[in-house]
C-alpha cells in the first residue's frame, strides 16, 4: 500500500538522522576528553533513560542563583513592534540586594548583554543567542508558535550564563537582571574593553602562529567537523519535516475521500467509515510528529552550530593573543645584548595568553559534557516521539480489522 510505504520511508528518513546524531557524539571526541573508551553502550531505551537520569543526578553543585524567562507580552507602539518577556530571579548571593527580582526584557537588551559579555570576558565561551532576523513572508515572528520557541531558546541562554562560574558573576549580568530601566544603563556608553581585548584589536592580521599547542589545533579541527556534520543533519531534517507536511496535507484530503464514499455503499459503509477515521487519527499522530520535531528537535540543532562559531571565535581570539606573544618575544631576541632582560610587557602578554590557555580549556569541556547530555537527552526524545506516532498508527490500522472480520463472518 502506498500509504504504508510512506509511512516506512518517513520511518527510515528518522533512523538515518538518528544515525548521523548518535555518530555525531560517538565519533567526534576530543582526545583526553568525552565518554571513556570502556564505557559500554545501554542496550534499550529504558537502560539509557536511566543512564541519563544518573547523569542529571550527578550534578550536584548546590546552585544559589535561579533565572526563567517566561510570560511573553507583544507591545505596539507608533514606531514599531516587538515582544517583550518576564526574567524572574531568585538567588541568595550577596551580590543582590533582594532575594528575588522580576524584570522585563526585549531581544535586543539579551544582545546587549551577550556583547557585554564578549567585551569584559572575552577568554571565555559566551552561549549564543537565537537568530534574530527571520525570512518576511516565511515565518510569523509574532506567532505564537514563534514567540514560545524563542522564549525557549533565550531561557536556555541565560540558563547557560547562570550555570558558568565566571559569567555569572559578571556586574552587566547582574544589571540585566535586576535593573528596572535598562536603557538608562545602555546611554552609559560603550564600555572600555579589557586588556586582553585591546591587545586583541591591535595584533596584526597574517600572523602564522609558530608554536600553537596541539590540543587547540585539535580543537579548531573539531570544530570545522562538528559544525559541518551538524549543518548535514539540520538540512537532511528540515527536509523531511517538510516532506510530512506536505504528506499531512495528502492525507487530509485522503481520508475524507472514504467517508463521502461509504454513503454510496451497504455493507461497506462501517469499514469505509473505519478507514476514513484511521487515515484521521494517523493524520493527527503525524502533526504532533511534526509539530515536536520542529519545536524541539531543530532548535537543539541550531544552538550548537551558532555554538560552534562562538568557540571558534575565542579561539582565533586567543591565537591572536599568542601571535601578541610572539611578536614582542621576537622583537626582545632580536636586541644585542647578551641577556636580553625580559619587559613587564611581555611578561603581561604571557600572562594573558596562560589565562586564554586555561579558560578555553576549561570552558571547553564545560561545553562538551552539556553537549553529551543535551544530544543523548535529544535523541532518546526523538527516538521516544517516533515511537509514539507508530504506536499510535499501528492501533489504528488494527482497530480496522474486527470491522472486515465480522463482515466476512456474516456472509
Amino acid at each position: 500500500m502506498p500509504f504504508l510505504k510512506v509511512r516506512f520511508y518517513f520511518w527510515l528518513c528518522w533512523v538515518s538522522v538518528a544515525a548521523c546524531g548518535l555518530s555525531l557524539v560517538a565519533d567526534l571526541i576530543l582526545p583526553n576528553g568525552g565518554t571513556p573508551a570502556g564505557t559500554a553502550s545501554p542496550a534499550s531505551s529504558s537502560s539509557l533513560l536511566n543512564r541519563l537520569q544518573l547523569d542529571d543526578d550527578m550534578d550536584g553543585e548546590t546552585r544559589d542563583l535561579f533565572v526563567t524567562v517566561d510570560d511573553p507580552k507583544k507591545h505596539v507602539c507608533t514606531m514599531e513592534t516587538y515582544i517583550t518577556y518576564r526574567i524572574t530571579t531568585k538567588s541568595t548571593r550577596v551580590e543582590f540586594d533582594l532575594p528575588e527580582y522580576s524584570v522585563r526584557r526585549r531581544y535586543q537588551d539579551f544582545d546587549w548583554l551577550r556583547n557585554k559579555l564578549e567585551e569584559s570576558q572575552p577568554t571565555h565561551l559566551i552561549p549564543p543567542l537565537p537568530e534574530k532576523f527571520v525570512v518576511k513572508g516565511v515565518v510569523d515572528r509574532f506567532s505564537e508558535e514563534f514567540v514560545e520557541t524563542r522564549r525557549k531558546a533565550l531561557d536556555k541562554f541565560l540558563k547557560r550564563i547562570t550555570d558558568h562560574p565566571v559569567l555569572s558573576f559578571n556586574e552587566h549580568f547582574n544589571v540585566f537582571l535586576t535593573a528596572k530601566d535598562l536603557n538608562a544603563h545602555k546611554k552609559q556608553g560603550m564600555a572600555l574593553l579589557t586588556r586582553v581585548g585591546e591587545s586583541v584589536k591591535h595584533v596584526a592580521g597574517g600572523y602564522k602562529l609558530r608554536n600553537r599547542p596541539l590540543e587547540f589545533a585539535a580543537i579548531g579541527e573539531y570544530l570545522d567537523t562538528f559544525a559541518l556534520k551538524l549543518g548535514t543533519i539540520d538540512r537532511i531534517a528540515q527536509r523531511i519535516i517538510k516532506e510530512e507536511i506536505e504528506y499531512l496535507v495528502e492525507l487530509r484530503e485522503y481520508g475524507p475521500v472514504y467517508s463521502t464514499w461509504s454513503a454510496l455503499e451497504g455493507e461497506l459503509a462501517e469499514p469505509l467509515e473505519g478507514v476514513s477515521a484511521c487515515i484521521g487519527n494517523c493524520s493527527t499522530a503525524l502533526e504532533e510528529l511534526t509539530d515536536d520535531m520542529t519545536e524541539d528537535f531543530l532548535p537543539v540543532l541550531r544552538e550548537y552550530i551558532l555554538y560552534s562559531d562562538s568557540m571558534k571565535s575565542v579561539l582565533k581570539k586567543r591565537d591572536q593573543v599568542q601571535a601578541e606573544y610572539e611578536t614582542k618575544l621576537e622583537a626582545v631576541a632580536l636586541k644585542k645584548e647578551e641577556r636580553p632582560k625580559v619587559p613587564a610587557d611581555v611578561e603581561k602578554c604571557q600572562d594573558r595568553m596562560e589565562c586564554f590557555n586555561a579558560d578555553l580549556k576549561a570552558d571547553m569541556e564545560r561545553w562538551q559534557n552539556n553537549k553529551r547530555q543535551d544530544f543523548r537527552q535529544l535523541l532518546m526524545g526523538m527516538a521516544d516521539k517516533n515511537i509514539q506516532y507508530y504506536e499510535k498508527c499501528l492501533m489504528a490500522w488494527e482497530s480496522i480489522i474486527p470491522l472486515l472480520q465480522e463482515k466476512q463472518e456474516a456472509k
